[in-house]
């Protein structure tokens, strides 16, 4: 997404006032190297940079799309039929097991 001028102008704007009273946390699949493709003038992608950098913490995840794994594990088990209902973390409703009447989570006769 590529932004003009005016609205990296205005964004730097709304970052340098959040910035004065409280935190800020952004998230990019982008590092700051190509930032640069978003805010075209370069300046002012440093600016930005600057700003959001000073005296801040940067927590890096790595390159591996959490989402994108996600995404293909599912997709590989909907194709294999593992899943029924489209979950990872759902059984499917013929494996679904019914609380026995010891367990904590089954409604208790009064």
């Amino acid at each position: 997404m590529e932004l003009d001028r005016r609205g990296a102008e205005l964004l730097f704007q709304v970052l340098t006032e959040r910035e004065e009273r409280s935190a800020i946390a952004i998230a990019s699949n982008e590092p700051f190297s190509g930032w640069t493709k978003t805010f075209t003038d370069p300046r002012l992608c440093a600016a930005i940079v600057d700003r959001l950098t000073f005296a801040g913490q940067i927590i890096e995840t790595g390159t591996v799309s959490y989402r994108l794994a996600h995404a293909r594990r599912q997709h590989n088990a909907h194709k294999t039929g593992e899943l029924t209902d489209g979950s990872p973390n759902r059984p499917s409703p013929s494996t679904r097991k019914e609380p026995d009447a010891q367990s904590p989570r089954a409604p208790r006769a009064r």
